[in-house]
């Protein structure tokens, strides 16, 4: 990747601070009065919760308004979901400051607005900014968006940071490394443009998982604005929904407005790896290494994870022809001799050697396993603008026991199908596997070897149908080798192939359980959280087309619930 010159680094963000930030009078009097009775309402709300807010129109954008777009655009990442067609919110919301967040989501209900919560905008099916075209008519809903609220601080003494959810994972990361000079890092993903909002409600793993297990197993404390505008600590909000947060995936119980996530100590070296493998009249060999790392990717040192990348490349001498290639890809937490030893005793199939190996400082290996190797400076990762925007489609499924080789090499034929598609597979084990299943909303732990994503991206066009008949093809394909009982997903890779909520149904819970949401969570864990959503939002202010629904205990059984049933929504 090349680096973006240091006029136009920040380019993206500044324009958004610059619909954000610009006055009301940007819009001539008749955009501001064709907003409507809904626009004006929401105004005089604002100013009446929000006194502090001297200029509601800030932070208020209604259809008609001229900023409206490109404020919703600015952070949508898969253009599939910034057509013309996309249903689109009622009013967008940008508070920047918590008061005006409780506000915003006071003044939603009052005026019967369903609420969206929006960080960084890179949720895979757009459910944080958009709705679904549907038969049934949906009620009105609006977009918190809280890119504004990133705010990141660090007590390298005590070890632990305090971020915003408009955050970053690179500006946590950067934070971080440079306030504990080097000492201190955070277990989370590989792309710095993520928010901390959206991942760490998903669970949120990466390189450091199998060491350190996900990035919600580390929050310690949060600050959440409920369904009826009250600001709830860890203390005040419960057990309940203190656990139904660090996994249970965004935009269902609250607008979590603060993260407090325990830090964890990286040496002062680290090192990593890229070989690949396979090639033209290579696909027995590459079966072989592929059938190995699956036996032992998951069983490796903590310390040592090595992920896998399968992708198609033309052939170099025809132009034409295509193959596959594998990609292994490796972080260790030790120098590069540690890492020659570990591979050498548990890997070397692979064929490691000292020149594919580089010894770095963590917060480098950050900027590596996201494409910069050639010494970029770590202030990369504060450029919010790096994530390229694109069309595009991922699944995600989990493997439980070896894929054979058939299925193996079936899987290689298909990534040559299409020139834009690629699968990743990352492994678990470790703190991974050591984690309960109940810790978190996060189920898929022990006996699960690791997932894999199948991704395609592609530039527009008439092409759409064809990627998304390839990765589709590809799951279906995977059906006889991921888990099953049921087949797990991760809501961090939100899919709306697996089923969606439709609004007025009665019996939500069953819909979604039997659909996606113990896909997503596991029956136990789905069922815990459904109790959650009860308790803290009855009436669904927060609604999506995969927002968990509440399971009404007293209605579905005819009276009040058992004081067992009370202990597990409560028992952390």
């Amino acid at each position: 990747m090349m680096l973006m010159r240091p006029g136009f680094a920040h380019l993206s963000l500044l324009l958004y601070l610059f619909f954000i930030l610009a006055p009301s009078c940007s819009c001539s009097p008749q955009e501001q009065d064709s907003g409507g009775a809904l626009y004006d309402g929401f105004l005089r709300c604002v100013a009446r919760l929000s006194p502090a807010t001297a200029d509601p129109s800030r932070l208020v954008y209604a259809p008609s308004s001229a900023s409206y777009l490109p404020l919703l655009n600015a952070t949508i990442q898969n253009l599939r979901f910034a057509s013309p067609q996309t249903p689109r919110p009622a009013l967008l919301l940008t508070p920047a400051t918590v008061a005006e967040v409780r506000a915003c989501v006071a003044c939603c209900r009052r005026h019967g607005l369903t609420v969206r919560v929006r960080s960084g905008g890179h949720d895979y099916e757009g459910l944080s900014y958009r709705s679904v075209p549907s038969a049934a008519a949906a009620r009105p809903f609006a977009v918190v968006d809280v890119a504004l609220l990133r705010e990141v601080r660090v007590d390298a003494a005590r070890g632990v940071a305090r971020a915003g959810p408009g955050a970053t994972l690179g500006e946590l990361y950067y934070a971080a490394a440079r306030d504990s000079g080097g000492a201190l890092g955070f277990p989370a993903g590989i792309c710095p443009t993520v928010c901390v909002g959206g991942h760490l409600s998903g669970g949120g793993f990466g390189p450091m998982m199998r060491k350190h297990g996900l990035a919600a197993d580390h929050v310690v404390d949060a600050e959440v604005v409920d369904a009826e505008g009250r600001l709830l600590d860890r203390a005040a909000m419960g057990d309940g929904l203190f656990w139904a947060i660090r996994g249970g995936g965004g935009g269902s119980f609250g607008v979590v407005v603060s993260w407090t996530v325990r830090l964890v100590p990286v040496p002062p070296v680290v090192s990593a790896f890229t070989v690949r493998r396979g090639g033209r009249r290579r696909t027995e060999e590459t079966v072989r290494l592929l059938t190995r790392w699956q036996q032992v990717a998951h069983a490796l040192p903590d310390d040592l994870f090595v992920k896998a990348a399968l992708e198609p490349q033309l052939d170099a001498a025809t132009g034409e022809s295509r193959h596959p290639l594998v990609t292994f890809k490796s972080l260790f937490l030790g120098n590069c001799s540690g890492m020659l030893a570990e591979m050498d005793t548990h890997l070397p199939e692979l064929g490691v050697t000292a020149g594919d190996c580089r010894d770095m400082s963590w917060i480098d290996s950050t900027l590596y396993f996201y494409g910069y190797t050639d010494g970029e400076p770590a202030e990369v990762l504060l450029d919010r603008s790096l994530q390229p925007k694109d069309y595009y489609k991922t699944k995600l499924d989990y493997v439980t026991s070896p894929v054979p080789a058939a299925g193996l090499a079936g899987l290689l034929v298909m990534v040559v199908e299409d020139m834009c598609g690629s699968v990743d597979m990352d492994p678990q084990g470790g703190a991974m596997s050591a984690t309960p299943a109940s810790a978190t909303p996060y189920a898929h732990r022990r006996g699960y070897l690791y997932n894999v994503q199948y991704s395609v991206r592609w530039g527009g066009g008439e092409e759409e149908e064809q990627h998304l008949g390839w990765v589709r093809g590809v799951h279906g394909f995977m059906t006889p080798y991921a888990s099953a009982g049921p087949r797990a997903a991760y809501v961090n890779f939100r899919d709306l192939d697996l089923g969606r909520n439709v609004e007025g149904s009665t019996s939500g819970y069953e819909e979604a359980a039997r659909a996606w949401g113990e896909m997503y969570f596991g029956a136990d864990n789905f069922r815990r959280l459904a109790m959650v959503k009860a308790e803290v939002d009855p009436q669904q202010v927060f609604w999506s087309e995969q927002s968990i629904p509440p399971l009404l205990l007293a209605a579905e059984k005819g009276g009040k619930q058992s004081e067992g049933e009370a202990g597990r929504v409560s028992d952390s």
